[in-house]
């Protein structure tokens, strides 16, 4: 897979970044080297390797599953810049 130009711009758009026109074949180039990286890993034999979701080998600690509303919608919705009618305003991000 490769990206291009228009691909870069567009990623950059969804994402929010301010990315001038000047610099949109080296983000295009850095899209393509992470990519490459990725195909790299896809070639890696990983058959019979257990996937693990930490180098040293630990249990996490078990607590009781409880289902609670945590009475504490007024404090969490104080510390939103946009709060409406109990929930968090947020901007449309979707074209």
């Amino acid at each position: 897979m490769s990206i291009d130009q228009s691909t870069a711009a567009k990623v950059a758009k969804l994402a929010r970044i301010k990315v001038e026109e000047e610099a949109l074949p080296a983000l295009a180039n850095e899209f393509n080297t992470i990519l490459g990286f990725i195909e790299q890993l896809n070639e890696v034999d990983v058959d019979g390797v257990e996937p693990m979701t930490s180098v040293t080998p630990q249990r996490l600690k078990r607590r009781v599953d409880e289902v609670t509303d945590g009475n504490q919608q007024d404090k969490i919705l104080t510390n939103a810049p946009d709060a409406r009618e109990g929930f968090f305003a947020v901007p449309k991000v979707v074209e």
